[in-house]
């Protein structure tokens, strides 16, 4: 008997799941208990770990209130860009890092968060112009929000 291992359109698949998922602000767990499998088992299916069976691809875009073909939209044109806000959010960690970033109430605070996440993404040369002009802007907004220490 042939082993069954999941493939690079399974890892898309559960990308967009996870996508779909986060966009309805559905939690794994429910989700997982909507289609009876444990939220282990819907980790795996958004990893790509394991293989989405067509039945169970039904429950998923049915909870989802997607169509199947939705779940596989992305094969044909490949992955969103990096501005699609959904694709975004469904990144690991993204939705944190932005719950945090709302709970913050200070622009100059908020400026600083996005120039470090900003900093530590940058890995080319070109980056390095980029981090220059972000001095740039910091001085402007130094002028513009004064520190209170």
């Amino acid at each position: 008997m042939a082993t069954r291992r999941s493939s690079p359109l399974d890892a898309m698949v559960g990308a967009r799941i996870r996508m779909f998922r986060v966009d309805r602000g559905i939690s794994q767990i429910m989700l997982a208990e909507r289609i009876c499998v444990t939220y282990q088992q819907m980790q795996k299916y958004e990893l790509g770990a394991n293989r989405v069976g067509a039945g169970r691809l039904s429950q998923i875009a049915s909870v989802l209130d997607v169509s199947v073909g939705e779940l596989f939209e992305s094969s044909r044109a490949g992955f969103p860009g990096l501005n699609s806000p959904v694709r975004l959010l469904a990144e690991p960690g993204a939705l944190r890092v932005l719950k945090a970033y709302a709970r913050t109430t200070s622009p100059r605070v908020r400026l600083c968060i996005a120039k470090l996440v900003e900093s530590i993404a940058a890995r080319t040369p070109r980056a390095k112009a980029t981090v220059a002009r972000l001095n740039i802007v910091d001085r402007d907004e130094r002028r513009r929000f004064p520190s209170r220490g």
